[in-house]
């Protein structure tokens, strides 16, 4: 009887060992937010029942909890919990709770629903931020001689300018060839760049939406060729906690979400894409299917706002890298311009990534509508310095910023009077410039 009892006491405090072993390796991150319902995503070391508690920040006592998600080491240990129990416009504070222990973290856990306002108010004003190229060191596995990644405390820049949302726009992770080949190295990748302290506050506060381009994917300038592109998809999933993975029966990182006035397309350019060299007279980077399922969504749109996010450059005419009209792809992109001009379609902006510089580019289609093209890049990796030298027949002049940075959009004014304004901020948070895009009227 005693050996049992002293059997039971040992498992016993093992179980209690184990439970204060588990900890938070990295986030937590708020997902999409709608009036109903939250993705909250948080990685931990090691195999643990999580779950996450939720309550309005005014309202405490009104404490609800998420599903519980036993983590396992075959999905790095990552647990997806939905808050289900909310009310529009309310704010909630939350704390991951890990085998029944709550965790203690120094940086505010937060998130808030969206106001229901159609057909009883003015669309909310709303700030939202953006960047892509998140390069973080490894020196065990990078190229040597200097570091090519830097700056990380952008990200704490970007979470006190307090975004409603962060849009994630490609290669926010760089696979690297020690990483691709391996449902062990993609997923290390991912943790690598996920854990980083500069980014947890970021993560743990705001609205994480995300695409991804090549880097992401698997080698540089993947595409559809890549064999392994399968596997780094589901990583993709599995790290970010967008509203749908692909849309209908369509793969890829491809998703949606509206946001006040606004629409937001997440389009993917790897999964589908033709590969650069080849010979052929439909080369496609979207893919017929989700080329045809965007042009749906975006005619059927009512949104006062379009706003497209995609891994590289639409309208420049700079036949450099991967940009739209570079490798035999002008024909998708015409034949996205042409459908724009033929439905009226008003306020498309093109929000892009992937070429280490950032700038502005406006097209006046002939008899149609304006269309623009931020590209925002980078932010951790190194800047390039091909931006000045190419020839964009679309550039906005004196757009080009060659330094690590990010963008914040300032949507606000009356129905009547709807505006954008777009700020590049430096790696502190200081404005390199500005510009103010005038809604024009959907009637």
């Amino acid at each position: 009887m005693r050996k049992y009892f002293i059997l039971g006491l040992m498992i016993a405090l093992s179980s209690q060992i184990y439970a204060q072993n588990a900890a938070i390796k990295s986030g937590p991150l708020v997902g999409y937010v709608d009036v109903f319902e939250t993705m909250l995503w948080v990685q931990i070391t090691q195999s643990a029942d999580v779950k996450i508690a939720y309550w309005p920040i005014s309202l405490p006592q009104q404490r609800r909890y998420t599903n519980t998600v036993r983590t396992l080491k075959g999905d790095a240990f990552v647990a997806k919990l939905i808050a289900d129990t909310l009310t529009a416009g309310t704010k909630y504070q939350y704390e991951v709770i890990i085998n029944n222990v709550a965790q203690k973290l120094a940086f505010k856990c937060e998130f808030k629903t969206p106001v229901v306002w159609k057909y009883r108010t003015d669309p909310p004003d709303f700030k939202f931020a953006t960047g892509s190229c998140a390069y973080i060191n490894d020196e065990p596995h990078d190229r040597s001689g200097k570091p090519y990644g830097g700056d990380y405390q952008i990200f704490r820049s970007i979470a006190n300018d307090s975004p409603e949302l962060m849009l994630w726009l490609g290669d926010n992770i760089y696979l690297r060839g020690t990483d691709w080949n391996s449902w062990t190295g993609i997923t290390y990748r991912y943790t690598h760049t996920r854990s980083i302290p500069e980014m947890q506050p970021l993560l743990a506060s705001t609205p994480n939406y995300a695409i991804w381009d090549d880097h992401d994917a698997g080698p540089n300038d993947c595409d559809r060729g890549f064999y392994n592109i399968d596997l780094t998809l589901k990583a993709f999933h599995l790290f970010w906690a967008n509203p749908t993975q692909g849309v209908k029966d369509i793969p890829g990182a491809i998703s949606m979400f509206s946001h006040s006035d606004a629409d937001f397309f997440m389009l993917d350019n790897r999964y589908h894409r033709t590969p650069d060299f080849r010979e052929d007279v439909n080369k496609t980077i979207l893919g017929e299917q989700q080329l045809q399922w965007f042009l749906d969504a975006l005619v059927t749109s009512e949104a006062r706002f379009k706003f497209v996010m995609l891994g590289g450059q639409f309208l420049t005419t700079a036949k450099s890298f991967e940009t739209y009209v570079n490798y035999g792809f002008e024909k998708e992109r015409q034949i996205i311009i042409d459908f724009i001009k033929h439905h009226k379609i008003k306020n498309v902006i093109f929000i892009t990534g992937d070429r280490h510089h950032t700038e502005l580019s406006a097209f006046q289609i002939p008899d149609g509508p304006v269309i623009y093209d931020l590209t925002v890049s980078p932010l951790t990796s190194g800047p390039s310095t091909y931006g000045l030298k190419e020839v964009n027949e679309t550039r906005v002049e004196g757009t080009v910023i060659q330094q690590r940075n990010y963008a914040t959009f300032q949507i606000s004014g009356t129905p009547a009077e709807r505006k954008v304004l777009i700020e590049i901020k430096d790696v502190n948070g200081k404005v390199l410039w500005n510009k103010t895009i005038i809604a024009e009227s959907l009637k």
